[in-house]
């Protein structure tokens, strides 16, 4: 019997746990088993930009992989030097400006304005108030929202983009 081997391996790394739960839903609609994709979905525990891509790199250093992904909110110390060390560690950014719950909230046509930490209560309330499972997404965020969402939002349209979509 013939084993099945992935022809490539993609590790997406979200900032927190509420972006990797939603890096596993969308993992979940793309990535079908046997497909020849293998991704890893791993959360850096917080601590910004510049964390994520600290985070990240660690990881890398233990494991190969054929592509690198990092989801992280761009309100917390991004900067061009953070983007530098991405780049230079080929590490694809998925910024979400300022925030995933933003994101979010723009691709279900609502206002995403206030802080961060509003728009992360708005969105909890939205999704039934446990925005670190992954099946918490798939209500709003089907394939057809998803698609929609790569004309307006640069993050979601990567990531599409990573995952052969």
């Amino acid at each position: 019997m013939a084993t099945w081997k992935a022809r490539r391996t993609l590790l997406l790394v979200g900032e927190g746990r509420d972006d990797a739960a939603f890096l596993r839903h969308v993992k979940g609609l793309y990535v079908p088993r046997g497909c020849g994709l293998s991704v890893t979905v791993k959360h850096a525990h917080g601590k910004g930009a510049k964390g994520v891509i600290d985070w990240t790199i660690r990881q890398i250093a233990n494991a190969a992989y054929d592509q690198v992904a990092a989801m992280l909110d761009t309100d917390q110390d991004w900067s061009p030097a953070v983007a530098r060390l991405a780049r230079s560690s080929q590490i694809v950014v998925l910024g979400s400006d300022p925030c995933l719950e933003a994101v979010l909230l723009r691709m279900l046509g609502e206002k995403a304005s206030g802080d961060s930490a509003a728009l992360k209560r708005r969105v909890a309330t939205i999704l039934g108030n446990d925005p670190t499972d992954p099946g918490s997404y798939g209500r709003l965020f089907d394939t057809a929202r998803l698609r929609a969402g790569r004309q307006t939002e640069p993050a979601v349209d990567a990531l599409l983009e990573l995952l052969g979509a």
